[in-house]
């Protein structure tokens, strides 16, 4: 308990918590990837087989040869390194949901842990398009009271 009275009264503790748990986040997240991609036998195979096709690419680039026969193999290269990136993003794409999900959650996580605190403060003025956004406020349409993924905080708890 002392500890925690500790950490709280530190003039900083608001931030450094802010940062550490961006950074655990972070770990999690590559974790996460490694998990679900690096690790994986499909991942290695197709991360070769575009190895491969760039590599004959480039050799058969190089080669001054205007073959139809070498154009033919150029064109059928192209398409099977296409196919194989393609594997590649969508195997990409089922980590990047999951990483995405995490950090909706750590988000909503620091808006109720830090709701209406100041957590930092900027060291410059900021530029005018970023000055007139506390102008326009940040009070939500009347229609859309309520609406939304993370509730607004009560202007009249301080």
């Amino acid at each position: 308990m002392a500890t925690t009275q500790f950490l709280s009264s530190f003039k900083y503790s608001d931030s450094l918590t802010v940062v550490a748990i961006s950074f655990c986040t972070a770990i999690v997240c590559e974790a996460i990837s490694w998990f679900l991609i690096y690790r994986t036998n499909s991942y290695k195979s197709l991360k070769s087989s575009i190895d491969k096709a760039a590599k004959k690419l480039e050799t058969m680039k190089t080669d001054q040869n205007p073959n139809k026969l070498s154009t033919k193999k150029s064109k059928t290269k192209k398409i099977d390194r296409v196919e194989s990136s393609r594997d590649l993003s969508l195997f990409k794409f089922k980590s990047g949901a999951v990483v995405a999900l995490v950090l909706i959650v750590v988000f909503g996580f620091l808006n109720s842990l830090f709701e209406g605190k100041v957590v930092a403060k900027l060291p410059f003025k900021p530029i005018g398009i970023v000055m007139k956004m506390k102008v326009l406020g940040f009070s939500p349409p009347r229609g859309a009271a309520g609406a939304g993924l993370f509730p607004m905080p009560d202007p009249k708890i301080n």
